[in-house]
């Protein structure tokens, strides 16, 4: 069986930020950062994704986790589509964090 399932270690990218919606649910939004490929000794590319959480998840990265703090995600990959403020359709990959595990 096929299975839509990502797992990263690495930073946060920046604090995640909180939006609650009029149903009493909440969505965590936030950068992850990966060590990338070194291409030699003295380089080193980091790799941003952007994530988001839902509802206990979300409150727990808010509350427990900061930029910087080392954690390990899984979640699933989920595309969307969103228009930007010229107007265009922009097409981006998230991923949807369904655990955190804080180092």
């Amino acid at each position: 069986m096929l299975r839509n399932q990502v797992t990263l270690v690495g930073r946060l990218g920046s604090d995640a930020t909180i939006t609650t919606f009029e149903n009493g649910s909440m969505v965590a939004r936030f950068q992850f950062a990966v060590e990338g490929e070194k291409k030699n000794a003295d380089s080193e590319k980091g790799l941003f994704y952007r994530m988001f959480a839902w509802g206990n998840t979300a409150s727990f990265l808010t509350s427990y986790c900061q930029k910087g703090s080392k954690l390990a995600v899984s979640g699933r990959l989920v595309n969307r589509t969103y228009i930007d403020k010229e107007g265009f359709a922009k097409r981006v990959t998230e991923v949807e964090v369904r655990q955190v595990v804080k180092f």
